[in-house]
C-alpha cells in the first residue's frame, strides 16, 4: 500500500532554512543614532540593552525595531533617525574623522552649527570617505550608512573631482603616466605574503591643465580613493603638490563658502545613489564660485610721489662747499 502524498513528512530542515528576520539589534542601535554599529556592540555586550522587557547581551539576535520595545539604558528607542545628507566645505587645517586624539579641530565641529533648511535638526553624522588635514573641499556627510559604504567602494567608480596646484611643471609623459594608472606605494614590504613589495597601480585618471605657469593648477578627476593617493601620484613624477581641494562628487558639486555646509535636494540624493551603482550621472554645466579656480590677484601699478613744486626743500639753495 502506498502512502498519499498528503501523508509526506514536512521536511525536517524547512525551518532551519528560514532566515531569520528583522535586523542585527547593533544595527538597529546606529540606525536609531545611539551610537556607531561598533559602539553599539560594546553596549550591547555591557548589558545596557533590553528588548520587550528581557536584556540582550550577545551579538548577532535580531529583531524588529517597529514591533520589538527595545531600551538602551532604560530609555525608549522610537524608531530608525529620518536619513539626513549634507554638502560640506571642509577648509585646511580640520581632519576628516568623528575624534581626534591629537586634538585637532575636526569636521564634526563645523557640522555643530545650526542647521538650516527643512530638516533642521540635530542628527549622528558622519563623514563619506576623508581629505587629509591639508587638503580642502568637498565632504559629504550623512547617517545613511548603505550610501555612504555603497558610495565608498571601488567598484562603484564614482568620480571625484579636485583642483590640484604642483611645484614646477611636470613633463607631458609624467602626465600621460597619471592617466594610464602610475605604480605608487612601491617598496612597501607585505609581512603576510612572505615579504614581497606591494606595487599598487593606481586607476586611469583624467588630467587638464587648468592654470600655467611655474606652479601650475590642474583638475584631476578620480575614480578611486588610496591613502594621500594624489599626493603620491605626482610625487612619482618628481614634483610635490602643495594645495589640493576637492570641487565634485558625483554629479555634485561645491557651491558653499569654507567651513558652511548646506543639505543636500531629493534629486542629489537619487543622483549619489544613482552614481552608487555604477551609472553614469552628469554636473550641471554652470560651475559654482566654489569650485572654479579664482583669478590671480593684479598687482596694482603705483607711480613714484613726485615732490611738490612749492615745498621748502625744493625751493632752498644749497650752500656752496
Amino acid at each position: 500500500m502506498t502512502k498519499s502524498p498528503s501523508a509526506a513528512k514536512p521536511d525536517a530542515n524547512s525551518k532551519s532554512n528560514e532566515e531569520p528576520k528583522g535586523d542585527r539589534l547593533q544595527k538597529i542601535l546606529a540606525q536609531a543614532g545611539i551610537a556607531s554599529r561598533r559602539k553599539a556592540e560594546e553596549i550591547i555586550l555591557e548589558g545596557r540593552v533590553q528588548v520587550n522587557g528581557v536584556i540582550v547581551n550577545t551579538l548577532g539576535t535580531r529583531h524588529d525595531a517597529l514591533k520589538d520595545h527595545i531600551r538602551v539604558d532604560g530609555k525608549l528607542l522610537h524608531g530608525p533617525e529620518q536619513q539626513r545628507y549634507y554638502m560640506l566645505n571642509k577648509p585646511r587645517g580640520y581632519v576628516t574623522t568623528l575624534d581626534d586624539p591629537e586634538k585637532r579641530p575636526t569636521v564634526m565641529q563645523l557640522m555643530a552649527k545650526q542647521k538650516s533648511g527643512p530638516h533642521g535638526d540635530n542628527v549622528r553624522l558622519y563623514p563619506v570617505g576623508r581629505l587629509d588635514y591639508l587638503s580642502e573641499g568637498l565632504i559629504l556627510m550623512t547617517n545613511d550608512g548603505n550610501l555612504a559604504n555603497a558610495l565608498s567602494k571601488a567598484a562603484a567608480g564614482v568620480e571625484k573631482t579636485y583642483l590640484v596646484k604642483i611645484s614646477g611643471t611636470p613633463p607631458a609623459s609624467g602626465l600621460q603616466q597619471i592617466r594610464s594608472g602610475i605604480m605608487i606605494d612601491r617598496g612597501r614590504l607585505d609581512e603576510v605574503r612572505s615579504g614581497r613589495r606591494d606595487r599598487i597601480i593606481t586607476s586611469p585618471a583624467k588630467v587638464e591643465l587648468v592654470r600655467g605657469g611655474d606652479n601650475p593648477w590642474y583638475e584631476l578627476t578620480l575614480i578611486e580613493g588610496r591613502n594621500r593617493q594624489i599626493r603620491k601620484m605626482f610625487e612619482e613624477i618628481g614634483h610635490h603638490v602643495e594645495k589640493i581641494r576637492r570641487i565634485g562628487y558625483g554629479a555634485l558639486r561645491l557651491d558653499v563658502p569654507p567651513g558652511e555646509f548646506r543639505e543636500l535636494t531629493l534629486g542629489e540624493v537619487m543622483a549619489l545613489d544613482r552614481a552608487a551603482k555604477g551609472k553614469k550621472v552628469v554636473p550641471k554645466k554652470k560651475t559654482p564660485e566654489f569650485a572654479q579656480l579664482k583669478s590671480p590677484a593684479k598687482k596694482k601699478f603705483t607711480k613714484p610721489r613726485r615732490q611738490p613744486t612749492g615745498s621748502k626743500s625744493a625751493s632752498r639753495p644749497r650752500r656752496p662747499n
